[in-house]
């Protein structure tokens, strides 16, 4: 699957991204993840249809503030976020979770 974006009301959802206009880099470091191939292996896991994640953004300037990453196999959602964006992550989590009762016929779990 292509990766889909979500609109979360005050927040937008995207793939993962490090390229020229977009490095989610910095932000996925502030959240612990130090890993320089996760981008490309997230991108690698839409292709296959092996996992969905999302960098949760701020509209006007597409600074990443959370991820929420879903696991079709094991039918379980994780997020995380950047210090003092609960709320983005928040609102994210319950957008990604119709996604994937709508689009990927999943409930997912913890």
């Amino acid at each position: 699957m292509e990766p889909v974006e979500i609109n979360a009301g005050a927040w937008y959802l995207r793939a993962l991204r490090d390229d020229e206009l977009i490095d989610d880099r910095p932000a996925l470091a502030s959240m612990g993840e130090s890993d320089p191939g996760y981008i490309a292996r997230c991108t690698a896991h839409w292709a296959a249809d092996t996992g969905y994640t999302w960098a949760v953004c701020e509209p006007t300037t597409g600074e990443m503030l959370a991820e929420v990453r879903v696991d079709p196999l094991a039918a379980t959602l994780t997020t995380r976020a950047r210090e003092g964006h609960d709320d983005a992550v928040a609102t994210a989590e319950q957008s990604v979770r119709r996604f994937a009762t709508a689009m990927l016929g999943l409930t997912v779990g913890d």
